[in-house]
């Protein structure tokens, strides 16, 4: 079978006209967005504006109250929680906090979504544990707790559970927030290396400027429950917008007194 993971041509993930509100809060107002295949598009925007929402609706977390959103060209709206088992197994996801068993080693966290798919062989377990973790510099590690590692090392944990079931994408809820700049750093830098060398599509959430320029091939900014822009990070920062480039620069936009 041809691998269609760099098909710019056969989106991964087609949001259309999605909306959703928190009883009299509408949060998403009809959000449509192409998410192409084997890229990583990172979605920006202030605080409050449903980018997690958005986030949560595409492993099917959260129900829309209309749309429709295509994962690898299968409608997810409307699909039972068993239904939903094959496509949660194409998308991993990085909670921001990392969403990590305080009471499990650092390897047992990792393999959590292998055992939950019935493989029990500690052999199997223990060999993916490894492999994966290898990947993001932690092999040494793997006995430890998650109480005696230090937060950016937990973020590489759970980016090794997000990714030890191989999926397709990974869902990037703020990776480097709360992170000293050079533990940010290897977080980009293992986004990158993962849509490189396993062609993953990455879509990352994220306030972090620094780290938009360097993981984004494409950037939407969430305002106002609709995607104001979409585009590359380029064309973003070339952009003769008052409201983005407050946005790039933080800058509230009040004038000096």
């Amino acid at each position: 079978m041809a691998d269609t993971r760099k098909n710019s041509s056969n989106p991964f993930v087609q949001i259309s006209d999605l909306r959703k509100s928190f009883g009299d809060q509408e949060v998403l107002r009809g959000v449509s967005l192409t998410i192409p295949r084997g890229e990583t598009t990172v979605v920006l925007g202030q605080s409050g504006e449903g980018k997690s929402v958005l986030l949560k609706h595409i492993n099917g977390l959260l129900t829309p109250d209309s749309g429709s959103i295509l994962i690898d060209g299968e409608e997810i709206v409307g699909l039972s929680e068993r239904a939903l088992r094959p496509t949660r197994r194409k998308v991993g996801i990085l909670f921001q906090d990392g969403a990590l068993f305080d009471s499990m080693t650092v390897a047992e966290n990792v393999v959590f979504p292998l055992q939950e798919e019935g493989i029990r062989d500690r052999k199997v377990l223990l060999e993916r544990a490894r492999e994966v973790l290898s990947v993001v510099g932690l092999e040494e590690h793997m006995a430890k707790m998650p109480i005696n590692i230090s937060g950016g090392m937990r973020k590489r944990v759970a980016l090794a559970r997000a990714v030890i079931n191989r999926p397709e994408c990974v869902l990037y809820d703020e990776p480097t927030a709360g992170l000293d700049p050079i533990v940010a750093d290897s977080i980009d830098h293992l986004i990158r290396r993962l849509e490189h060398e396993y062609e993953i599509t990455s879509i990352v959430v994220t306030h972090d400027m620094k780290s938009m320029n360097f993981v984004a091939d494409h950037v939407a900014v969430l305002r106002g429950g609709k995607i104001y822009f979409h585009g590359t990070p380029k064309e973003l920062n070339a952009l003769h917008d008052e409201t983005i480039q407050n946005f790039i620069h933080g800058r509230s936009g009040e004038s000096r007194s």
